[in-house]
């Protein structure tokens, strides 16, 4: 108990609304229950509210019924008294009036009586004294009630009242109407009559309409937590099985149960299931297929292309003992051997990441000193070209977990890139990292490029400017063999350009296998000359 309290007193009450707002949106039965209980209160409390209003006034004109007809009959007793007495001085008329106000106490069970002279009728001397009981006096009887009696000699009035006991005040109906006693004059009759009884009937069947109210939404609120159950556990179970059909497990079905909408539900997803997995099958056999023919291509090739190659190094090597036209067909032939071997090497490697088969080789890894390699291995081909490649290398001088033959294939990649659209101008490396990603940068200040153009930068055999001829030869497959080297470390390459600007490369790597890599150490837009500092 003593945990159960403290864990209950330690909970942070500020994350209940995010938790129950996150627990609406996720629980289907939890919607269903709510929203059934919600719209049930509300009929019932229409309904009782209803019901216990028509009880309310039923009660109400029933016993506003009995007192006025208890009144009248107490009112025609009281008069015969009234009308059969002969009085000739003022103690028999007190003594008549005692006798027919006992009498009206018998005749409408109510011991709320009171007597009032008419006023503005000439007094008689035998006109008794103006009798009430505790219970009326006061202001009980409100004037308009006394003014229409006053004036409806023969009829009836009444009015709901509120009167005083011992006990409390009670709720009750005062009627009154006009007597006669001959020689004397009119007189106001007024009767109370008590509603208590009435009340703690209305009172008893409002407690007994709330409870069973209550009850009602309980039990309501529990039969759509059942229905729903139903319901909602077979749509899990589809759900569930959807997302582990999703995430690979291609062996998973719904369970079938019965024949409703839900069963049909199931065989149909089986059905589309099993139909799936079958094309997946078939897919994977033709990639099979696929790759075992690539596979075999690629060593039937390299066999009479190595020969062509040895053959053609020694034609190229004595080209000078021919003419003119025949070298230039030596060193054409030679140059396109060459770049027919990158090509079938490139293809293999795009085979294998479309055929998910490449994994990287990673090991601990200083990018600062690949980078350099690769920078000091193309400085030559950069001078050639009238291009330096300057490095500047802030940070990343920490080791990554890459593969790093195919972290310098990006580099070569992104580098040769910038030597073949540099223009002759100054060619910009940056490498930087943070705890968790390193990032390189390859700018140049060449041509560049349009916006429309960079969505396409890296499609495979993509050419920005067909007419364009690649002085540095290459495939058409760097770029496109680059991303894949990127994604496969779970790095991104993102370009910015800008045509007559030249064109940013950012290579983003996780140093870390697993870990996001997060937010870029280095901006994806150049730095404005101002700012460098």
């Amino acid at each position: 108990m003593a945990p159960l309290w403290a864990r209950i007193r330690s909970y942070d009450y500020r994350n209940l609304p995010r938790a129950l707002w996150h627990s609406w949106r996720q629980s289907l039965q939890l919607r269903t229950v709510v929203i059934s209980v919600v719209l049930s209160g509300l009929a019932i409390v229409i309904a009782g509210t209803y019901l216990l209003f028509s009880v309310s006034n039923d009660l109400f004109d029933s016993h506003v019924k009995q007192s006025l007809s208890a009144a009248s009959r107490a009112e025609i007793v009281a008069q015969q008294i009234f009308d059969s007495a002969d009085v000739t001085d003022r103690a028999e008329v007190q003594s008549v009036v005692s006798q027919a106000t006992a009498a009206i106490r018998d005749a409408s069970s109510s011991s709320w009586v009171a007597f009032y002279r008419v006023v503005g009728q000439q007094d008689s001397p035998l006109a008794p004294q103006n009798f009430t009981s505790p219970e009326l006096s006061g202001p009980v009887i409100s004037p308009a009630l006394r003014e229409s009696v006053q004036q409806g000699l023969g009829r009836q009035y009444w009015q709901s009242a509120s009167v005083a006991t011992s006990e409390s005040q009670q709720p009750a109906v005062v009627v009154g109407s006009l007597v006669t006693i001959p020689g004397v004059g009119d007189y106001e009759l007024y009767i109370g009559f008590d509603l208590s009884q009435a009340a703690t009937t209305l009172d008893f069947t409002q407690r007994v309409l709330w409870i069973s109210g209550l009850g009602l939404l309980i039990l309501i609120g529990a039969i759509a937590w059942f229905v729903a159950r139903l319901v909602v556990v077979p749509i899990r179970a589809a759900a569930q099985t959807s997302q582990h059909f999703a995430a690979g497990e291609f062996d998973e079905r719904i369970p079938v149960q019965g024949e409703d909408v839900l069963a049909t539900l199931a065989k149909s997803f089986n059905d589309m299931a099993d139909s799936l997995q079958a094309q997946l099958r078939e897919l994977s056999a033709i990639s099979d297929v696929r790759e075992r023919f690539v596979s075999d291509v690629s060593h039937e090739l390299r066999t009479p292309l190595a020969t062509m190659r040895l053959a053609s190094d020694v034609v190229f090597e004595n080209r000078k003992a021919l003419a003119a036209p025949s070298r230039r067909s030596v060193e054409l032939l030679h140059n396109q051997i060459g770049r027919f071997e990158e090509l079938l090497t490139d293809l293999l490697e795009i085979s294998r990441y479309d055929a998910n088969t490449a994994i990287p080789q990673r090991e601990p890894t200083n990018l600062v000193s690949l980078t350099e390699d690769v920078v000091t291995s193309m400085s030559s081909l950069a001078e050639g070209r009238g291009s330096r490649i300057e490095m500047h290398t802030p940070g990343g001088h920490c080791e990554a977990d890459v593969d790093p033959r195919r972290v310098r294939r990006i580099i070569v990649n992104l580098v040769g890139n910038a030597v073949e659209h540099g223009e002759a101008r100054p060619i910009r490396v940056e490498i930087d990292s943070t705890a968790t990603a390193v990032a390189i940068v390859v700018e140049d200040s060449g041509v560049g490029m349009g916006q429309d153009e960079v969505t396409h930068i890296f499609e495979r055999f993509w050419r920005g400017d067909p007419s364009r001829q690649r002085s540095l030869g290459g495939t058409g497959l760097g770029l496109a063999i680059a991303w894949e080297d990127a994604r496969v470390h779970d790095g991104a390459i993102d370009v910015w350009a800008e045509a007559g600007r030249g064109a940013r490369f950012r290579l983003t790597l996780p140093r870390t296998p697993g870990v996001p890599a997060g937010e870029s150490p280095l901006s994806l837009e150049p730095v404005k000359a101002g700012d460098d500092a």
